[in-house]
C-alpha cells in the first residue's frame, strides 16, 4: 500500500510517500512545496495545487494523510494554512483519494510514543523508522512522513468523511 502524508501550508507545503508491505515501511519519496511572497495568495494556493496534483500522478497513492489545523493565536497563519488545506483536500478528492485526518497529538502519538513529544524527537523517530541517515529538511517534510506513517499505523476510522444533503 502506497501512503502520502502532507504537512499544509503556503509557503512551505511538505509531502512524504511510503510503501507499507506488512509491517515494513519505506520511503518512497518526500521533500516540499515552496512558494515566495512575491505570489499573491491566489497563486501561491495555485502552485500548492499543481504541484500536489503532479506528485499525486507521479506516485498514485491508495491513501491520503493530512495534518489537521491546530489553531495558535496566529489568525493569520490559521486563515493562510486553512486555505492551503482548502486546495490540498481538493487535490486528494480529485484523485479519490480516501483523506485521512490527524491531529498533531495523534502523529506525535503514533510516531514516538508521546503526544507531547518534541519536533526534533519526531524528526530523529520518523528518520528511525524509515532508515533515512541524512537530516530531513525541511522540518514540514519530515512532519509529512510523520503523517503518513501515523497513516499507516491508523485505522480507517479517522478517515475524513462528509455527508452531502440534496
Amino acid at each position: 500500500m502506497r501512503i502520502i502524508g502532507i504537512d499544509p501550508g503556503t509557503a512551505i507545503c511538505g509531502y512524504g510517500v511510503i510503501d507499507v508491505q506488512g509491517s515494513k515501511i519505506k520511503p518512497v519519496a518526500y521533500g516540499a512545496i515552496t512558494t515566495t511572497p512575491e505570489f499573491t495568495d491566489a497563486q501561491r494556493l495555485e502552485i500548492v495545487f499543481n504541484d500536489l496534483t503532479t506528485i499525486l500522478e507521479t506516485y498514485k497513492p491508495d491513501k491520503f494523510g493530512v495534518e489537521q489545523l491546530f489553531f495558535n493565536r496566529n489568525v493569520t497563519t490559521a486563515i493562510t494554512v486553512g486555505q492551503a488545506r482548502g486546495v490540498i483536500l481538493l487535490a486528494a478528492e480529485k484523485k479519490h483519494i480516501p483523506i485521512y485526518e490527524y491531529t498533531p497529538l495523534q502523529i506525535k502519538q503514533a510516531v514516538v510514543g508521546y503526544g507531547k513529544a518534541s519536533k526534533d524527537q519526531v524528526t530523529y523517530m520518523t528518520m528511525n523508522i524509515l532508515g533515512i541517515r541524512e537530516k530531513i529538511k525541511p522540518d514540514d517534510t519530515a512532519d509529512a512522513l510523520a503523517v503518513a506513517i501515523c497513516t499507516a499505523h491508523s485505522s480507517h476510522r479517522d478517515r475524513l468523511t462528509r455527508t452531502v444533503q440534496l
